[in-house]
């Protein structure tokens, strides 16, 4: 019986606004498109949302990625407000999970940088019963440790959780630790796959 929702945080209950916040900076269409490629659409870009490389080594490894636009990454990497906005479905689905008695967690990698400087899109997690970012405990999802320490933090029993996420990895080390997992594409396929385990 489920009765613990986890959720990821990236394009789970935020979006990342890439184009719209990289266009904010004036960039031409050009730049804008070379800044998203070597930044927030490159394999690196992970490394910094999960907090694992500071700010001075993840920027020189984006650099590296379009030495042409340097100057834009910089600016870019230099204020990243606007880069992540909550999704409008977030607060109403976590309220009425818990009208419905479930309890509600959030198990996400997100920099303290990110956690800091895309705090309004964050405005849900107060009403969450308690979660880990990566950024607290210096692990990060696929590692299976933070998955367990979720679990130890808060005394939850595996079978009675279910976890949503957008990445098959995260999706698949969660079941491997022995959680439900759903993995995330839109709200209306989560609430079907919750559904068939009896999450109403």
């Amino acid at each position: 019986m489920i009765k613990n929702i986890i959720f990821d945080i990236g394009n789970v209950l935020t979006w990342y606004t890439w184009e719209k916040h990289i266009n904010s900076f004036g960039f031409s269409e050009e730049v804008s498109r070379r800044v998203a490629d070597a930044t927030v659409k490159s394999k690196e870009w992970n490394e910094f949302d999960r907090g694992v490389l500071n700010d001075g080594e993840i920027l020189d490894l984006l650099v590296q990625n379009d030495p042409g636009v340097e100057k834009e990454i910089r600016e870019m990497l230099a204020d990243l407000e606007g880069l992540v906005e909550r999704a409008d479905y977030a607060i109403p689905w976590i309220q009425g999970l818990k009208e419905k008695g479930y309890h509600v967690f959030y198990l996400s990698n997100f920099s303290w940088r990110a956690k800091k400087e895309c705090s309004s899109a964050l405005d849900f997690l107060p009403y969450a019963d308690g979660g880990i970012l990566s950024c607290e405990e210096k692990l990060i999802k696929p590692q299976p440790e933070i998955y367990r320490r979720l679990l130890e933090k808060y005394h939850l029993t595996a079978r009675e959780c279910v976890f949503l996420d957008d990445m098959a990895v995260n999706v698949e080390a969660a079941r491997a630790e022995g959680l439900h997992a759903i993995q995330f594409t839109t709200k209306e396929k989560a609430d079907m796959e919750l559904a068939k385990l009896g999450v109403k």
